[in-house]
């Protein structure tokens, strides 16, 4: 059954291979980004409005949510690190799943998000931060690991940027060319295409979270990381035979 997705985190690497797996985590990127603002009030892969709310609230002298958006910046930043330490290390050991160790982290921390999200009813105040700060650091791991296997072509949780680069090719697609001896303003349609699909596949994913999350509450973590599970467990399990041979 791990056949048809062995590639999505193989070492070996091609654009149709770095485009399946991005458009997998946009999804699991906008599907843990919406549940998690029905969780938590806060859109957690937005780094922009937490860097903002970090000066504001300082400026304003409300040094408690200063606190709190700093601590989601440094998770953020710390799940981009960790995905490098992982993955480096993956690769000193050559591990085939090297590039995928750091979904293995994500998918147990969604499945985590999902007890504490069960206790957070219990002990809202100690929990909440608790869970702002996890998902922030499940968003920089994230895409740190399709930045970094797909040299920073593709993004997962950074759809600004994907908007941005959509919104340029459109510009191109969509110019008249009235000077027939000028260079003319073509689009580049692959990546137009490759931008539109990712931002389809979180906006899907967005829809998909909230309505789990609204029916049937931090359960619907589980499909998540069980998601991310299969993408990583072929080549996880080949390793697991290697270092037990060896």
């Amino acid at each position: 059954m791990f056949e048809p997705i062995r590639g999505f985190t193989s070492l070996k690497r091609t654009p149709q291979a770095d485009l399946k797996l991005g458009t997998v985590l946009a999804f699991v990127a906008g599907a843990t980004n919406a549940g998690g603002f029905l969780a938590v009030g806060q859109y957690t892969s937005h780094m922009t409005g937490m860097v903002s709310s970090l000066a504001d609230n300082l400026v304003l002298g409300q040094f408690v949510l200063a606190g709190a958006a700093l601590a989601a910046v440094l998770a953020f930043l710390l799940g981009a690190m960790s995905t490098a330490w992982l993955v480096n290390w993956g690769m000193r050991l050559q591990l085939r799943s090297a590039y995928g160790l750091p979904l293995l982290i994500e998918a147990a921390l969604l499945l985590v998000f999902g007890i504490f999200g069960a206790a957070m009813s219990l002990w809202h105040t100690v929990f909440l931060p608790v869970t702002v700060v996890l998902l922030c650091y499940i968003m920089g791991l994230q895409n740190a690991v399709i930045t970094k296997i797909s040299q920073a072509r593709i993004r997962t949780t950074h759809v600004t940027g994907l908007v941005t680069d959509l919104g340029i090719e459109l510009g191109k697609l969509l110019y008249v060319n009235r000077h027939p001896d000028m260079q003319p303003v073509r689009a580049d349609r692959e990546r137009l295409r490759v931008h539109a699909q990712l931002v389809i596949s979180f906006l899907v994913g967005g829809i998909a979270g909230a309505l789990g999350f609204k029916h049937l509450g931090y359960i619907s973590t589980v499909p998540l990381a069980i998601t991310l599970l299969l993408l990583v467990m072929r080549p996880a399990l080949d390793d697991w035979k290697r270092l037990r041979a060896a």
